[in-house]
């Protein structure tokens, strides 16, 4: 409107302008307009009324659509309110449906529920039949017997509810349980009375009663007093016959011992004058093995440890040592003990302490008497190996038990321990004071190894090879406490003789003896045999000095005299020597082929080892060839002259070594 209002004026004012350019009179000219607005006024009320009745129709249609608007509007607020009243009826019946869909999913669970108590409730005329008729072994009844105990459980807590539905059924449940009890209390029964029966394998009623365990967990679910009655009776029956078995056992097999047994003459320090074997009146075994050594004796730990056992009938014509028979009950104890140990934990449902206890009124007698027997050998037993070989049995067939899972037999060990530890620590000091208070003046006055160096070099050998994998604090001082008393035995020994070179001789060979059976029976690296392998080595250097002394005795003298003068600087000292040099050059060269017969010949004469011989021999050469390096150097080039070439005495030297 502002933009049409400035173009008017602008219009105006051109038409102003223009009629003053003209020069129009302004008044005539607004009279002029005024006429003819004047004239178009007229003209449109003319208009106007000949329009007059189409107005008044127009106004009387606005009118009428005013009214039909009105309506309409009215129209749309009622379909508003048809719609808002759907929409609470839809949200009803959606919260009606929720609920009745919540109403229909409990009577449904109900109804589950409901069905499945009276089927538990309810007792089948066909479960009835074949509790009172069928065998208890029969599939059939074994599933009957499944669901009678189950509505069994279920009566128990409608019972503890208060409930007067049980009421309707109890009676006929209670008739089939005392029917059910009755049945198999028999058939448990009559399986444990087969037990008794002579010669029988009771291996197979245990494998019966097992694949049947369930009855007598239906039996101790519903009355303990009937479980305990059949528990006593298996308990009762099998102690009776583990104990007869293994009493009969051990007696029988008391029959294939040794008949001369170690005493206490056969301690490792006292008179061997007369030759002694535990073995001497077997043929099979005599001269192979001694009190002190251990031969094939050591295979019941290893190759041995679960073979068959021996069938004293079977092997009535040959004898045993202590520790293979001691093996064989060992091992049929701990065979039968984790199998019945294994089946009361399964069948009678027992663990821990339960287990425990049902398992030692099983076998407790059994136990004891094994150990009573164990007590009566070992308190008269002088045998040091064979007390050991049992506590290294003990100590594997624990561990066999654990491997099976079975601890039951932990304190029976224990007592086992308990019975031989004592005599085997008791014994084995006996014999270091028996060394001890050995008198060397009584002893044949020999240079080769003594007898009692050699019963310690096979014992120690034995005891150091049994404990490698089972090692022993005790064990090991004690046997410190031996090597240190053989140790001074040797010494005391090598004192009666009343030349140093005899007694190195006597203690070479009896240090050679005792390496040689460590290093052959044990490691070479163990704590022994590096101990006597110092000590040889010592004497055996000491031991070449004395033979080299007679032959070599001047030049050696030379040598160490000149190299003191030498570290002294006295040189005037050492050119005065050279006459002592030639003088010695002379009588080595004369006489150096004869020094090297006459030590071949002494050593090998020496010593029984051809293999100890002749390293002392090559030891001996080879220190003779050091020292004749020592003194050429140390001679003048006169003297050198003289002496014979170093060739020809490593050519002779030669012929000396020995193939061993």
């Amino acid at each position: 409107m502002a933009d049409v209002a400035i173009i008017g004026e602008q219009i105006e004012d051109d038409e102003v302008q223009e009629i003053l350019k003209t020069g129009t009179d302004l008044r005539q000219y607004a009279a002029q307009i005024e006429k003819e607005f004047k004239e178009v006024e007229n003209r449109s009320i003319d208009d106007y009324i000949k329009e007059s009745q189409n107005i008044a129709n127009l106004h009387n249609q606005i009118g009428n659509t005013s009214n039909i608007l009105e309506r309409m509007e009215s129209m749309l607020m009622d379909i508003q309110d048809a719609l808002n009243n759907i929409s609470t009826e839809i949200t009803s019946l959606q919260k009606k449906s929720v609920s009745m869909s919540v109403q229909l999913t409990n009577r449904q669970s109900i109804r589950a529920q409901i069905s499945q108590f009276i089927e538990d409730m309810a007792v089948p005329e066909e479960m009835i039949a074949c509790i009172m008729d069928s065998p208890v072994t029969e599939k059939d009844f074994m599933g009957h017997l499944n669901e009678l105990n189950h509505k069994l459980n279920l009566m128990k807590e409608l019972n503890f509810k208060d409930s007067k539905s049980s009421q309707d059924v109890s009676d006929v449940l209670q008739k089939l349980k005392i029917k059910a009890m009755s049945k198999l209390r028999l058939y448990l029964m009559e399986q444990i009375y087969k037990f008794r029966k002579p010669m029988a394998n009771y291996q197979i009623p245990q494998n019966a009663m097992l694949k049947y365990k369930f009855f007598f967990e239906f039996i101790l679910s519903n009355e303990r007093a009937v479980a305990q009655e059949i528990c006593n009776e298996y308990v009762d029956t099998m102690s009776k016959i583990y104990y007869s078995y293994f009493k009969s056992y051990s007696t029988r097999l008391g029959t294939l011992k040794f008949e001369e047994a170690v005493s206490k003459d056969d301690l490792m320090g006292l008179d061997d004058s007369v030759p002694r074997s535990i073995f001497s009146k077997t043929s099979s075994l005599k001269n192979k093995s001694t009190v002190f050594s251990i031969g094939d004796r050591g295979e019941v730990l290893n190759q041995q440890l679960e073979a068959p056992i021996i069938v004293p009938h079977a092997q009535q014509k040959f004898r045993y040592a202590y520790e293979a028979l001691f093996r064989s009950e060992q091992y049929a104890l701990v065979d039968n003990a984790c199998r019945e140990y294994l089946f009361v934990t399964d069948f009678f449902i027992v663990r821990g302490p339960q287990a425990q206890e049902l398992f030692n009124q099983i076998m407790g007698k059994t136990t004891a008497l094994l150990i009573k027997n164990l007590e009566l050998y070992v308190q008269d037993c002088y045998d040091t190996i064979a007390l050991f070989l049992c506590i290294q049995l003990c100590f594997r067939y624990q561990l066999m038990c654990h491997k099976r899972c079975v601890p039951a037999l932990d304190k029976y060990w224990d007592n086992l321990h308990a019975v031989i530890w004592p005599r085997f620590e008791q014994v084995f000091r006996m014999n270091i004071q028996s060394i001890q208070d050995c008198d060397p003046t009584k002893f044949p006055k020999e240079t080769g190894p003594h007898y009692i160096t050699r019963r310690y070099a096979e014992f120690s050998a034995a005891i150091v090879g049994i404990t490698e994998n089972f090692p022993n604090e005790l064990v090991s001082h004690m046997l410190l406490e031996l090597q240190e008393e053989v140790k001074c035995f040797m010494l005391r020994m090598a004192a009666i003789f009343t030349t140093r070179k005899e007694q190195l001789i006597y203690l070479i060979n009896n240090y050679d003896l005792v390496l040689g059976v460590l290093m052959e029976r044990t490691r070479d690296n163990s704590k022994e045999a590096e101990a006597f392998r110092e000590l040889l080595s010592t004497r055996s250097a000491e031991y070449v000095e004395e033979i080299l002394a007679p032959h070599l005795g001047g030049i050696i003298q030379f040598v160490k005299d000149c190299e003191q003068m030498r570290d002294k600087e006295q040189t005037e000292e050492l050119k005065r020597q050279e006459r002592r040099s030639l003088q010695l050059v002379a009588n080595f060269s004369a006489n150096w082929k004869k020094s090297l017969e006459e030590l071949n010949r002494e050593v090998f004469l020496s010593f029984p080892s051809l293999l100890t011989g002749s390293q002392l021999l090559q030891l001996a050469l080879a220190q003779l060839v050091q020292y004749y390096h020592k003194f050429y150097k140390l001679l003048t080039p006169n003297a050198r002259a003289q002496l014979v070439n170093i060739h020809v005495i490593m050519i002779e030297v030669k012929k000396y070594k020995s193939n061993f």
